[in-house]
């Protein structure tokens, strides 16, 4: 009789599965987009974009972002097309992330720190079809394109602070202007669809381009408002590049929450600190850097800071001195962990209420870790690599981060050998050796593949090290991170002079700094001979040593 019932049950399941089929009416592909007309319909009044004097509604942000994606349109932008962004926290790059993938297209935030090689490489491997860039940038913006022997129609955003003759181009007002108010936006046929291009700092050679799609973007804007308890309508200072992993979601998540952006062009601490104070900010994100310029402001500005301000902090963790010093002035701390492969942040400190009771030092030691998978996300563990078996929480033993579900990159674009290696045994691999504590929460410990997080931005040691060794006077070059209060993690050069050459770190900054970025060139250099293995192999972790007791010695 029950086996009967069993076989009841399986034809009631598929015929219910026949008469159930997936439509219109309840399946709509998830995109974060969605948010800004769900706020726009709600909240059309509220501030939606602070930027000094210029302010504007949740209705007027919904209708510039048609307009925008309109134009993009009209000129030609069509469904699966990149178009590129090169700017710093402005409304025009705030306004991309709605209005470019409302054109069915794919929004590729540049990077502003790097150089025109990179910045060429990336426009040519990623098939821009349009380049729009902050009067600022323009410079960098030509040589890019010059160098990129690629035809991309170029938009320059205005900005009434910089003065430049920008009568022969066209500027992104003129295009706003063009667009129509009522287009009908391409919304994604399918949530698999691509919404995000962004760049790997290129740990070997080129940068990878990572693809997002809109149902990971959406989950992790959602998760955001989960991990940090944003509440309703947020005040948030964009101090966070938008260009990282398209400002970790939050365009997204803000709107949401029918929230004020505000708008930011310079992170010097007096503007911050006036800004978060005239405008009411709540919340704020960004590198340990943007925590510690905070706190090591003048206390005339520091005596400005609201009680209870939230600062999520992700790359290298914070100090212990500046997670202290952030409490001391009202400053309330979350430390999250991601990468670029997972939309940026997905693994929060959750903080427990009975931490609040333990020690000042004993609580910036557990806010230091990088803690448990965000709510959306599927799962996170520390895994050996060699035998893919969970290491013990014992808080010692060893083992790679590797996290796996939803808020996961589509893959790297036109690289598909990259690709099966970062999903290899169906996890992603951070290549971030960390330890996993009783409680499960996950601290990191070192690097596997030796990149060096600096002011928020991610620097090859591999790629440092390759510009050294073209200077004819170095028979030898290896980088590490070495700890920096200021920056969480600087670059610390080890060199070895060719037989009777005297080199002094003045022509090694000036030699690197005509080669890479800025934030790339070694803060700290040593010479003198680089310890190897029998095998040749530089013993990094000696290095590493040697660089962070200088730093202690500091």
């Amino acid at each position: 009789m029950e086996r009967a019932l069993n076989r009841e049950d399986q034809r009631e399941v598929r015929e219910l599965k026949d008469i159930l089929p997936k439509n219109t009416a309840n399946h709509v592909p998830l995109t974060p987009v969605a948010f800004l007309f769900r706020t726009a319909d709600v909240h059309p009044e509220r501030l939606a974009v602070a930027y000094g004097p210029r302010r504007y509604s949740y209705a007027e942000l919904r209708d510039r972002c048609l307009r925008f994606a309109s134009a993009l349109s009209g000129r030609g932008i069509k469904r699966g097309d990149v178009v590129s962004i090169l700017a710093p926290n402005v409304p025009a790059h705030l306004e991309a992330h709605f209005g470019v993938p409302m054109a069915g297209a794919v929004l590729h935030s540049v990077n502003i720190r790097l150089d025109a090689a990179n910045i060429a490489f990336m426009l040519r491997h990623a098939g821009s079809k349009m380049l729009i860039v902050d009067i600022e940038f323009l410079p960098l913006a030509r040589a890019a394109l010059d160098d990129s022997h690629s035809q991309i129609e170029l938009v320059v955003i205005e900005d009434p602070s910089i003065v430049a003759d920008v009568s022969q181009l066209l500027t992104y007002e003129t295009l706003i202007e063009s667009g129509d108010a009522g287009f009908a936006p391409l919304m994604p046929a399918d949530e698999w669809d691509a919404i995000a291009l962004n760049y790997t700092s290129g740990t070997t050679g080129d940068p990878k381009g990572v693809v997002y799609h809109h149902r990971g973007a959406y989950l992790n804007a959602v998760s955001n408002t989960l991990a940090w308890n944003l509440g309703q309508h947020p005040v948030y200072l964009w101090t966070l590049p938008l260009f990282h992993c398209n400002g970790w979601c939050f365009p997204w998540t803000i709107t949401a929450l029918a929230g004020t952006h505000v708008c930011l062009r310079r992170l010097d601490a007096e503007t911050v600190i006036t800004t978060i104070a005239d405008e009411g900010v709540t919340h704020l994100s960004g590198a340990p850097i943007v925590l510690s310029r905070i706190v090591n402001a003048p206390a005339s500005l520091v005596e400005r800071l609201p009680r209870g301000l939230a600062m999520m902090v992700a790359g290298a963790p914070p100090t212990a001195t500046v997670i202290a010093a952030a409490e001391q002035v009202g400053l309330s701390v979350t430390q999250t962990y991601g990468l670029t492969e997972v939309y940026g942040p997905c693994v929060v400190c959750e903080w427990k209420d009975e931490w609040n009771e333990l020690p000042s030092t004993e609580r910036a030691r557990i806010k230091a870790r990088q803690g448990v998978r965000y709510h959306l996300q599927e799962a996170m563990d520390i895994i050996d690599p060699i035998s893919m078996a969970p290491v013990a929480a014992d808080g010692t033993t060893i083992g790679e981060i590797m996290i796996r579900g939803n808020i996961a990159m589509k893959g790297y674009l036109d690289n598909p050998a990259a690709t099966a290696q970062a999903f290899a045994d169906g996890w992603i691999h951070t290549g971030d050796l960390a330890v996993k504590h009783p409680d499960g929460y996950v601290e990191i410990r070192d690097r596997s593949k030796d990149i060096i997080i600096s002011g928020g931005e991610n620097i090859s040691t591999v790629e440092v090290e390759g510009v050294l060794m073209e200077h004819p006077g170095i028979l030898e070059a290896a980088v590490v991170a070495r700890r920096d209060e200021k920056w969480g993690e600087t670059p610390c050069a080890f060199i070895t002079c060719r037989p009777g050459v005297d080199l002094d770190r003045s022509e090694i900054v000036a030699f690197s700094r005509d080669r890479m970025a800025g934030f790339k060139v070694p803060k700290t250099i040593i010479f003198g001979d680089i310890p190897k293995t029998a095998t040749g192999k530089v013993q990094k972790f000696l290095l590493r040593e040697q660089a962070n007791a200088l730093a202690d010695d500091v």
